[in-house]
């Protein structure tokens, strides 16, 4: 298929895992900054001030950490079902659920790896009680200044055994383009940046040295400048928050980044990517080296070395 496919919108919201539930919940409120929607069962669900949709992660109290599921919203009904027999085509379909408290009825479906999709187009709006209200009414939530207080999300990075299987389950199943890659030395891909619209990337994948399946990376929301980021680091600093690495900018993406584990210890990113935007519609995929990503990050900075071992649910490092 040489014409690009829109049927997706784009990434609706991350479902997570916790085995420290009350803990994980009181750092993506108190100290992230994010809002608290609505609860139902063993889950809460969470948004940034400026998401339109009720919730965009879901914090459910699990016995390990880790990605429950990663989920899309299309671009109409029909593109909805025009997806779900691509998928099911192909062998990937899991089924139908009703949804949840966010959204309606969803099509569920895994990656190669194992990883958990769902598709959905019947979604609930976000409206901002009294206290919450904007004056403008072009934002979904006041800006309450809570926490490190991101704006919206923006991706969610997964783990998997062979990247290249990723490549072409994102690219058939939604529709995605691949904007950047690593292509290691052996033949393998090592990392893959997928985008289903004009930003620069929504999902990304790399490489699970362990060997693993279904794992999880990170997951990042958006702020405005590089100087929310910088303020966050503090934040992060004085609540005992495990700092990974950053700030600083990325290479690959050119996003200005800061990683920390939350407490349960999926990781978890700010970043702003500044005003790039993929616009070119004919984009050619840039392919990074094994020599390129040695000279490490942007600005030199080397890639720590947990963010190569460090994913969830945890398992040993072969």
């Amino acid at each position: 298929m040489t014409e690009p496919c829109y049927d997706v919108a784009h990434l609706g919201h991350v479902e997570l895992y916790s085995d420290r539930f009350d803990e994980s919940l009181d750092f993506f409120t108190r100290v992230y900054g994010l809002t608290e929607s609505g609860r139902e069962g063993d889950s809460v669900y969470l948004r940034a001030y400026d998401d339109y949709e009720f919730h965009t992660l879901k914090l459910t109290r699990h016995h390990t950490t880790g990605v429950g599921h990663i989920a899309y919203r299309t671009s109409s009904a029909e593109a909805l079902e025009r997806r779900v027999k691509v998928i099911e085509e192909k062998g990937w379909g899991v089924g139908w659920t009703e949804g949840d408290l966010g959204h309606g009825r969803a099509y569920q479906f895994k990656s190669p790896d194992g990883h958990l999709f769902e598709l959905y187009w019947d979604t609930r709006e976000y409206v901002a009680p009294p206290e919450e209200k904007p004056a403008l009414k072009n934002i979904a939530q006041r800006y309450h200044g809570r926490g490190a207080s991101p704006r919206r999300l923006d991706h969610v990075n997964l783990l998997a055994a062979d990247v290249s299987l990723i490549r072409e389950f994102m690219t058939t199943a939604l529709g995605s383009r691949v904007t950047e890659m690593i292509q290691l030395d052996n033949g393998r891909i090592g990392g893959c940046w997928f985008t289903i619209n004009n930003k620069t990337y929504d999902l990304a994948c790399s490489e699970d040295h362990t060997g693993s399946h279904g794992r999880f990376h990170h997951v990042t929301y958006a702020c405005d400048q590089r100087e929310d980021i910088l303020r966050a680091a503090d934040i992060f600093l004085e609540n005992g928050v495990h700092i990974e690495s950053g700030p600083h900018k990325h290479a690959i993406q050119g996003t200005f980044f800061l990683y920390v584990w939350e407490p349960a210890g999926n990781r978890v990113e700010l970043a702003n990517a500044g005003a790039r935007l993929i616009l070119r519609p004919d984009w050619k995929p840039v392919v990074w080296t094994e020599a390129d990503r040695k000279k490490g990050q942007a600005w030199g900075m080397k890639t720590i070395e947990t963010f190569h071992t460090h994913g969830t649910p945890p398992v040993a490092h072969k």
